[in-house]
Order: C-alpha cells, then sequence, then structure tokens
C-alpha cells in the first residue's frame, strides 16, 4: 500500500513496532488496522537515495487494503524473484530442448526419480560443504542446490512463487 507519513508518525511507528501514517483527511495520526484488526507490523525502514521516499517493509495481520484485498494494487501479488525468477525462465525453456544441447533437457528425460536424486546429492553436498572452513564452496554448492531444486520444480509444474506462497502462508500470524 500507500500511505503519508509525517516525522511524528514514523517516531510513532518506530516506537510502537505498528505501522502509522498521518492521514491528511482526517487530520491525525492512523496506525494502520486500529479499526480493522489488520496491523502491518514493522520489519524494517529502508530511505531512498534522494532521502525523500521511505520504504516500510513491515509483515501484515490481515489484508492490507480497506477493500479486503491482500494490497491495495489488486486482490494478489507476485513474489519479487529477481534473478531466480529469470533463471525460472530460463530452466523453462531449456526443459524443452533436446537433451543433446541442453542439461537441463537431459537431466529431465532421465525422469522425475533422477531428478530428485540429483536435489538430494546436492543437498548432500551443500551440507558437507557447510561444515569446511570454505565460504566459497558452501556458496558454490548451495547455488547448485537451488538450481537443481527449481529444475525439480519446474518438471512437477510447479514455480517460485508457489513455494514463496506457502512460505508466506506458514509466517502469518508469526511474529
Amino acid at each position: 500500500m500507500l500511505g503519508y507519513m509525517n516525522r511524528e508518525a514514523l517516531e510513532q511507528t518506530i516506537a510502537s513496532g505498528k505501522v502509522t501514517f498521518f492521514s491528511r483527511s482526517k487530520g491525525r495520526l492512523w496506525v494502520k488496522g486500529e479499526t480493522s484488526g489488520n496491523f502491518l507490523l514493522l520489519d524494517t525502514i529502508k530511505i531512498d537515495c534522494d532521502n525523500d521516499t521511505l520504504l516500510v517493509i513491515a509483515r501484515p495481520q490481515g489484508p492490507a487494503c480497506h477493500n479486503g484485498t491482500e494490497t491495495c494494487f489488486g486482490a494478489g501479488h507476485d513474489p519479487d524473484l529477481g534473478f531466480l525468477g529469470t533463471l525460472e525462465n530460463v530452466i523453462d525453456s531449456r526443459i524443452t530442448q533436446a537433451p543433446e544441447t541442453s542439461y537441463v533437457a537431459k537431466l529431465v528425460s532421465k525422469g522425475i526419480a533422477k531428478v530428485a536424486q540429483k536435489v538430494g546429492e546436492e543437498g548432500v553436498e551443500t551440507a558437507l560443504a557447510a561444515i569446511l572452513p570454505s565460504e566459497e564452496d558452501l556458496k558454490n554448492e548451495a547455488a547448485d542446490l537451488v538450481f537443481h531444486l527449481m529444475i525439480l520444480l519446474r518438471a512437477k509444474k510447479l514455480s517460485l512463487p508457489d513455494i514463496v506462497a506457502v512460505l508466506e502462508k506458514r509466517h502469518v500470524g508469526k511474529a
């Protein structure tokens, strides 16, 4: 959602942990959720490069919009997956290629059990790398694990947003 904060609203947000705005129409501070119970619990506040806009990251305790939708910009949202979203699209395109030219296509063509086995192998390698002193090895093994997990998900017609939705659902109501 988008809201207006004056200095007093910002200070109250930081002090209370509940996102507070200044309502220009009411002429007073307004705690998001004060009537609906759909509070926004503060996680972090970031300021933009011009020092004139705040990005408040909060945990919603229900719909953010007074219309009952998750956001004020429509019914749902797609999580910002950044490069992982791009990689998911690349995996999709590779699955449809000939196995002779694509590692992803070759792996998927061997069947879901082989893809799942590869995820298991990468999981073990990641766990073993975690107990070694090299952060570089752990980062590389974790990248391999995430990559192969993404292949498995797409082979099963699932996506990262599906997994994010599960995580968000688990998180709701937890402090």
